[in-house]
């Protein structure tokens, strides 16, 4: 068995992220992904769970659900299998965030601030409608460790909301970021930056038994603490070990999967391939009896060929012939 806990099951991801003991290695992973476009210096974990008030929405539990220090939301979910509509769900939880953010109390429990007029006489205060509009940033990240049809095939795709003909961005607080590992093929030599390392780590961790002498920064020595099985609580390592069966299972199922459609698909391919054959060798034998001057429903009769279909055999390739 590794030395490290696998980061694409459910107990690793939590182990090495979602603690209180491992924030300081998601600020710096946030920190990496948000380069040049934002900084957080702190966090703290919200409640992962979205009581919507409607029951269709009840039941959202995000990986990760976090609160930046200058007040941005970060979504931050790991996702070791491919399911249908993954594209739109992901888009729905980071909206359904978006939505908690501008729930407010119902009407006739806003109190609206009062003053006095030059006259002494007490009016309401204006309060702009479109300022309870004013949103906080929300990120949502997404780990995945298979490869989505629906995204180009490259390792990060970012999502924005932008004009389509400049490209602009329109709207800066709906920011979406996908992450295919499977399409992360550098090795470690080539990875020259701290971002890249960090992929490098989480893709491969889990088949290490130390620490690469390469990755000498601090976030590394700090991962290897804090991910290494050794360390996990007797809890945690019983709860680990189940999440690693289910690992093994998702995967041996996926690909059984792709086994079996890549079987019928040359099972079809093949099926498909016969019937071509034995098509093209009707209109050849079709062909044949006409040019040696048979009845038509007799060509039909022996070929199955329609009356139709036999007319028309041979006048295509006169006529490119310029025969016709």
């Amino acid at each position: 068995m590794s030395r490290f806990v696998n980061p694409f099951t459910d107990l690793g991801f939590k182990v090495i992220f979602g603690q209180p003991a491992s924030k300081g290695l998601l600020i710096t992973l946030l920190n990496e992904l948000l380069a040049g476009e934002h900084h957080i210096e702190d966090l703290c974990f919200l409640d992962k769970e979205d009581h919507a008030d409607n029951v269709h929405d009840k039941g959202i539990i995000y990986d990760l659900y976090c609160r930046t220090d200058s007040g941005e939301y970060i979504i931050v979910e790991m996702q070791n299998r491919w399911h249908s509509h993954f594209l739109d769900r992901t888009l729905y939880y980071v909206c359904r965030a978006v939505g908690r953010l501008t729930e407010l109390p119902p009407p006739d429990t806003i109190k609206i601030p009062v003053e006095k007029d030059t006259d002494g006489m007490v009016c309401e205060s204006s309060v702009p409608y479109g300022s309870r509009y004013r949103l906080s940033t929300v990120y949502g990240i997404f780990l995945m460790n298979f490869k989505e049809d629906g995204l180009d095939k490259k390792f990060r795709t970012d999502i924005v909301l932008a004009d389509r003909d400049t490209g602009r961005v329109v709207n800066p607080h709906l920011r979406q970021i996908y992450l295919q590992f499977p399409y992360f093929n550098k090795e470690l030599a080539e990875c020259e930056t701290l971002y890249e390392k960090l992929m490098y780590a989480l893709k491969n961790m889990n088949d290490w038994n130390r620490m690469p002498d390469a990755l000498k920064e601090q976030v590394f020595k700090y991962l290897d603490q804090l991910a290494a099985v050794a360390n996990l609580s007797e809890e945690n390592r019983i709860a680990y070990d189940k999440a690693v069966d289910r690992y093994r299972v998702s995967r041996i199922v996926e690909e059984d999967i792709r086994r079996e459609a890549t079987e019928e698909g040359l099972k079809e391919g093949r099926e498909k391939g016969r019937e071509e054959g034995r098509e093209e060798e009707r209109l050849s034998n079709a062909l044949k009896m006409k040019a040696k001057g048979l009845d038509y429903e007799t060509i039909s009769d022996i070929t199955g060929l329609s009356i139709q279909e036999i007319e028309k055999l041979g006048i295509d390739d006169r006529r490119d012939e310029g025969k016709l």
